[in-house]
């Protein structure tokens, strides 16, 4: 049977954490590991509530996933937001895809959890984006194979993009899948910097990335701390 290793990064979000952390069905075929980047809220203590894989690293995404991948057992690493809530069947189908050996690695489709029509727009944008492109971001819940993740090394340590990074990395060489099945993403960032300014700004950071290489460390300065 497939062993999944769920990995959450974490910075600050005392906030967030505990519901998220409620809504996973941890059973014995999945292991649930935090890894913090030097909170100074009840981050660390909430995590503790849930598993005993809890570490505390520096601060940077990208760097906290991999630590925590090296510390898992499961065959398949779930990389999933602190602020992001996994469908109830989402490790019955991430095992359904992977039951497909041609299958290396995928993501949900996007549901952000908020009542408003603008909302619904920016899902199908998003999800239409996904298919197109194949590169899912890193609210999208990526999972993939343990042994893939390690032959390319993991997540680049950049303090932006690093989903974007790896999933174009991944591209060139796995099958990548998406689950129509959503996964929940907080409004968080849109709420609280305004829906269309998020949006744009998103959209022209991600192709100033892609297209024109700025590096992510000069594009870190477009983003605000909202948690």
């Amino acid at each position: 049977m497939i062993k999944i290793s769920v990995i959450v990064p974490a910075l600050n979000e005392e906030k967030s954490l505990h519901r998220t952390l409620s809504n996973l069905n941890i059973t014995d075929l999945e292991e649930l590991i935090i890894v913090d980047g030097g909170s100074n809220d009840r981050t660390v203590s909430i995590a503790s509530e849930f598993t005993d894989k809890v570490f505390v690293t520096h601060k940077g995404r990208g760097h906290q996933m991999n630590y925590g991948a090296q510390k898992a057992n499961g065959n398949i690493l779930l990389f999933l937001h602190a602020d992001c809530l996994l469908p109830k069947e989402g490790f019955e189908l991430i095992r359904e895809k992977l039951n497909d050996k041609q299958v290396s690695a995928g993501a949900f489709f996007l549901n952000i959890d908020h009542p408003s029509f603008r909302f619904r727009i920016i899902e199908k944008v998003a999800n239409l984006r996904s298919r197109i492109t194949r590169i899912p971001y890193g609210d999208q819940g990526l999972f993939i194979r343990k042994e893939l993740f390690e032959q390319i090394g993991g997540f680049a340590d950049i303090p932006l993009m690093e989903d974007i990074e790896i999933s174009r990395r991944l591209k060139k060489i796995a099958k990548i899948v998406f689950l129509r099945t959503p996964i929940k993403a907080s409004p968080r960032r849109w709420l609280k910097e305004g829906l269309i300014y998020t949006t744009l700004r998103d959209w022209i950071v991600a192709i100033l990335y892609i297209f024109l290489k700025v590096s992510p460390e000069k594009l870190m300065k477009h983003y605000k701390d909202v948690r």
